[in-house]
């Protein structure tokens, strides 16, 4: 396989700079006129054990080996699959990476020891995005993440905002709704991750600043304009830098070089978003402390963060929080439709069942609302298969040890970075009969068919004290977006098309093209042009 300029470069820096502190070390060593150790005391234990990892070089660990196996996320799986083991340790720079893909280990790290793993890592995109750690998703364990957890779960998730902020979901589901009509109408293939991850867009940015579009007006069909794009686009852009194995976040002392591009990268996306943001952001401040807007109109999130009095935000606080908000909602839900719409279009029987259930529990005369979620047993099997088989990010946010601590009957230091695979998790062959298929059968052993998944045999919106604070969002967002789909539209292959490829890209976990599907309206078209009346 052939290795990017930068990639080979930046290794051959870090095995050089190996070399000299070797040389240095031998060097220091002959020096000494003791070279023996210093003796053991009486009674010392031996060195406790890690988990089984490649062979680390001094100073800077594997991150040669990473460097040159890009992307890091299928290196780190290959080298566990290669050992045998579901909890590893790969030492990158002066940090231990403990990855996991054993449910029982991960209900280890989250349910029993919790509290020990509740802390985020410190790197260069994540200080970047979350304002300098004063926002809730990223900031280590302390205060201010204490604090901004308080506001979010009193102010944000809590059950009566949900049901309070009802209207604006269900009017992006209509003009979901809409805005599929207009496509199919056009009789070419329409592309459904856009129609996706545009959905959720549209979502969260009503809840969060209470409106649909950046622009002044809206689109005729429904669709995103250029700047709804963009927002989308940046938005997808900086959850995949986050956490992205940079080098610079192992070994600090390179931090600012930019030797493989990342930090370039990071501040043009967030800077699309924030231009965006802070647009909106900046005036509603302005009304609020001039006293134009009143208690008596808080309409969305936005409104609700700057106008919190128990314990006032700073407006970079309100700038990260929004940047948490919209980050959380965007990819999870799409990503999740995509896959399982790609995979029943390629198993029609499925596709069968799911529509079969829609017209059992809501018919054709009305569109499906989130009333009816409940009832929608296959729909939110089929979408939590989806999950399990095409998580949209291989690992988990990582947790940070407070303090050593043992897990499987390893050592791991304090400070070391755990990682649940999400990939792991829901293929263990221990755990999933025949792992790689989709079979939405497989969740429907109980009545109540739940998205979040507390056992973590895989990972839909995480768990424990760092995990997801709005699932029953998550939740919403992805059965009205599958519900609405499927209801709606008759989808099939494109003509020519025989099989839909279900290969992922190269560097990520999403499908390695767009999804594209003929979509044929089954509903009167009373319920379309009825959609487009609600939200024109």
């Amino acid at each position: 396989m052939l290795r990017s300029f930068p990639s080979v470069a930046v290794a051959t820096l870090l095995l050089v700079a190996t070399l000299l502190y070797l040389l240095h070390m031998f060097l220091s060593t002959r020096s000494c006129r003791i070279f023996s150790s210093p003796p053991a005391r009486p009674g010392a234990v031996g060195p406790r054990l890690l988990p089984p990892g490649p062979s680390p070089w001094p100073v800077v660990g594997s991150l040669p080996e990473m460097t040159l196996n890009k992307p890091a996320f299928r290196w780190i799986h290959r080298v566990m699959h290669d050992l045998g083991t579901d909890i590893a340790c790969f030492r990158l720079g002066g940090v231990h990476v403990i990855p996991v893909t054993c449910p029982r280990i991960a209900r280890e790290v989250l349910h029993r020891q919790d509290a020990n793993f509740a802390s985020r890592p410190l790197s260069f995109a994540s200080g970047a995005v979350s304002g300098g750690y004063v926002d809730v998703v990223l900031a280590p364990f302390g205060e201010q993440w204490k604090n901004m957890r308080r506001v979010v779960l009193s102010e944000i998730v809590c059950p009566s905002r949900h049901k309070w902020l009802h209207e604006w979901r269900a009017q992006e589901a209509d003009n979901l709704t809409r805005y599929a009509y207009s496509l199919a109408l056009q009789r070419a293939a329409v592309d459904v991750r856009h129609v996706a991850q545009h959905y959720c867009g549209n979502v969260i940015r009503r809840l969060l600043f209470g409106r649909r579009y950046f622009g002044g007006g809206g689109i005729e069909d429904g669709g995103p304009g250029p700047l709804e794009v963009e927002h989308v686009d940046a938005s997808l852009a900086t959850l995949g830098m986050v956490y992205a194995f940079c080098v610079s976040d192992y070994l600090p002392c390179l931090l600012g070089l930019d030797l493989d591009g990342h930090e370039k990268k990071v501040r043009a996306a967030l800077s699309k978003m924030d231009r965006l943001h802070d647009a909106v952001i900046h005036e509603r401040w302005r009304q609020w402390k001039s006293g134009e807007r009143r208690p008596e109109e808080v309409e969305d999130f936005l409104d609700i963060l700057i106008s919190f009095k128990d314990a006032p935000l700073s407006i970079d606080e309100v700038r990260a929080l929004c940047r948490d908000i919209v980050l959380a909602a965007l990819d999870n839900p799409s990503n999740a439709v995509e896959w399982a719409m790609a995979e029943m279009v390629n198993q029609p029987e499925l596709l069968e069942k799911a529509v079969e259930e829609l017209d059992q529990v809501v018919g054709r005369d009305r569109l499906v609302q989130e009333s009816d979620i409940l009832k929608l047993r296959y729909a939110k099997a089929c979408i939590r298969e989806a999950f399990r088989l095409h998580p949209v990010a291989p690992f988990n946010l990582p947790h940070v040890a407070l303090a050593d601590a043992t897990v499987a009957g390893y050592h791991i230091p304090k400070g070391s970075h755990v990682l649940l695979s999400r990939v792991g998790l829901g293929q263990n062959r221990a755990v999933w009969p025949d792992p790689l298929r989709f079979d939405p059968e497989r969740h429907l052993v109980n009545n109540d068919v739940a998205l979040a998944e507390s056992e973590l045999r895989f990972i839909s919106f995480s768990t424990g004290r760092r995990g997801c604070m709005a699932a029953w969002l998550g939740t919403a967002m992805s059965v009205m977006l599958f519900g609405r789909l499927l209801q709606g539209f008759t989808w099939s292959k494109p003509e020519g098309v025989e099989v839909i490829s279900l290969k992922e890209a190269q560097h990520d976990l999403f499908m390695e093209k767009p999804l594209l599907l003929h979509a044929e309206p089954r509903l009167p078209v009373h319920l379309y042009r009825a959609a487009s009346c609600l939200t024109g």
